[in-house]
């Protein structure tokens, strides 16, 4: 498989098919002709990553509406065998569906995700305040058990539009999400291997440890990114399971490793955390270029090395190099 993640070979994703994250792998080159494995979990997805069953995973990271999955938070932050080739973002737009011949007045439990409930529980206090809510794996797998034979724990999903068109379902309501415009961000995850190159739009994802608790000790991690110019579109606190009260971030940064200043922000953390995890950069699924001031660009960078080197008087180094003054 190439570095992007876009050739021929097989992929993992939360399934069953018609889910949200199955529309998200279509998005990568050549999936679509590739083999596709369904997994009930993202665990389960990831986990035959790590077995090469297949090449890579696409699993979902991010909820505009609902935040962090923390499945995936979770899963892809104890792991240094797993690394992030490219996010995709996903417009998400949810019908509550049931078998034909069921009415809105006969819907008493509902079943799907827990995100997608998150996204749609205004219209359901609204107009089915009594229901009874069941969690289901996905959104697809709580529409697609409808179409099985009974008896029925539930009866309606809330699921993607394409789960009724394809499985003949009713559909009791449209579109029928709180806030429109809602977007589900996903992470293609593999085994380690060669970064993406950089693009000048890419964004690192990172798990910092915190190494013991004491005043300050978040902004000792927040100001190794400040003091570079780093800027971070997502930071997270995920307890470690260890004790009440550890924790360790999970934070996606702008920039990729190879920026001077993405690569001395994660130095500095690597001093303060050795824990500190590294789980790839990659391209930004919105293209956005961040806004770079001229001493925190690589260039300013290499001067200020070169300038050091100078003062130390090794041989062959330039004393004038990287030096404005002269």
């Amino acid at each position: 498989m190439s570095p992007d993640g876009s050739s021929g070979e097989s992929y993992a994703y939360l399934g069953p098919e018609l889910t949200f994250t199955e529309s998200a792998l279509l998005t990568v080159p050549g999936a679509a002709a590739a083999r596709r494995v369904p997994a009930t979990s993202v665990n389960a997805a990831l986990q035959l990553v790590l077995d090469g069953e297949v090449g890579a995973a696409m699993v979902p990271i991010e909820n505009s509406v609902e935040g962090g999955v923390t499945a995936t938070l979770d899963a892809i932050a104890v792991s240094d065998d797993l690394r992030i080739l490219r996010e995709v973002v996903v417009p998400v737009r949810f019908n509550l569906l049931a078998r034909p011949g069921t009415r809105l007045e006969d819907v008493h439990v509902v079943a799907t995700h827990s995100h997608a409930m998150a996204q749609c529980r205004g219209w359901v206090d609204g107009h089915l305040p009594d229901a009874e809510y069941l969690p289901s794996s996905s959104t697809a797998a709580a529409g697609v058990a409808l179409t099985g034979p009974g008896p029925w724990p539930w009866d309606a999903a809330i699921c993607a539009p394409v789960v009724g068109e394809r499985h003949d379902l009713a559909v009791l309501a449209e579109d029928i999400g709180d806030r429109s415009g809602a977007v589900t961000r996903f992470v293609l995850v593999s085994r380690p291997r060669p970064l993406p190159p950089r693009t000048g739009s890419d964004k690192t994802t990172i798990v910092v440890p915190l190494p013991d608790d004491h005043p300050g000790a978040l902004m000792e991690i927040l100001g190794q990114f400040s003091a570079r110019g780093v800027n971070l579109s997502r930071i997270e606190s995920r307890p470690t399971g260890a004790y009440l009260g550890d924790y360790f971030f999970s934070i996606d940064a702008e920039g990729h490793l190879e920026d001077a200043r993405v690569a001395d922000a994660l130095a500095g953390l690597h001093r303060i955390s050795p824990a500190t995890r590294f789980l790839g950069s990659y391209p930004r699924a919105d293209d956005g270029i961040p806004t770079v001031p001229r001493h925190h660009r690589d260039q300013a960078f290499e001067d200020a090395d070169r300038w050091i080197r100078s003062l130390t008087g090794r041989p062959g180094d330039d004393a004038s190099a990287g030096d404005p003054g002269r």
